[in-house]
């Protein structure tokens, strides 16, 4: 019970740390790791790619898709944390402002809610690594393909990336957003109902975004890109869609569990 109480208690401190009052110190410092790695990896990553391209590829899309993730739940806290304050100011909640350092039934204090952030979710970070890890080799080959079948030239340019983009559109993306959810919720436990929920819910709205965002990225990625830097540069790119992803992954779970359904807790693009 006393090591129980002391992790509790090392967790809360470290989750009651802020930057500028706002920035939860954990998920930053998980985030300059994750730059500094892939700094590391940008400073020599046509040495590596020319030894390993599978494997140069498979750790930049996991270390990219970490940063995604990161990115997403700095915000989930940090709108968490300012969401606890005008909880606090407003006299909703359950714990009066008195009671707080009180303690409670096993002995530990109950927290102030203005100072602790919404706590960096190790597992999920490993999850999205993981799947831009796993994801890689598939759009590697996928564009190996579209090099292949529609090869670009000094004649001919704009017309065969113009393809690429369609086929891929029409093609990668629309099961990449499916597979995506799918994994993510066997991932977190869920099954077959709450993969179907998980679908129901976010396959739409979430190709519909990728339709709005993609092809213009792609059509850049396709006619100027060489094939080593392909994956790297929507990856990149996909800092912010693969956070989006990510928020809107774990807003649904969120309803979801709201709803009394098992919790099971970001092209698509961990590429």
């Amino acid at each position: 019970m006393s090591w129980e109480l002391t992790r509790r208690r090392v967790v809360r401190s470290i989750n009651s740390k802020f930057i500028f009052d706002r920035i939860p110190l954990l998920h930053a410092v998980i985030f300059i790791i994750e730059m500094g790695i892939i700094a590391r990896l940008a400073s020599r990553y046509n040495a590596y790619f020319d030894r390993r391209p599978l494997l140069t590829t498979m750790v930049t899309n996991a270390v990219l898709g970490g940063i995604a993730d990161t990115v997403a739940q700095t915000i989930t806290s940090v709108k968490q944390r300012s969401n606890n304050r005008k909880l606090v100011r407003g006299d909703s909640i359950s714990i009066e402002i008195q009671d707080f350092g009180k303690k409670d039934s096993r002995g530990d204090s109950y927290p102030d809610p203005r100072t602790l952030a919404t706590p960096f979710d190790f597992e999920r970070l490993t999850r999205f690594m993981a799947y831009g890890f796993a994801m890689a080799p598939i759009t590697f080959k996928w564009f190996a393909f579209l090099s292949r079948a529609f090869p670009i030239t000094k004649t001919s340019a704009f017309v065969p990336a113009l393809k690429r983009v369609v086929v891929d559109q029409l093609v990668f993306a629309p099961i990449s957003v499916g597979l995506f959810f799918s994994v993510m919720t066997v991932a977190e436990g869920g099954g077959r109902r709450a993969v179907a929920l998980k679908l129901k819910d976010m396959y739409l709205p979430t190709l519909k975004a990728n339709y709005i965002v993609w092809p213009a990225v792609q059509i850049i990625n396709f006619r100027l890109m060489p094939v080593q830097f392909q994956l790297p540069f929507v990856s990149t790119i996909g800092i912010a869609w693969t956070a989006y992803l990510s928020l809107s992954n774990a807003s649904e779970d969120e309803a979801l569990s709201h709803e009394n359904v098992a919790p099971y807790s970001p092209n698509i693009r961990l590429e």
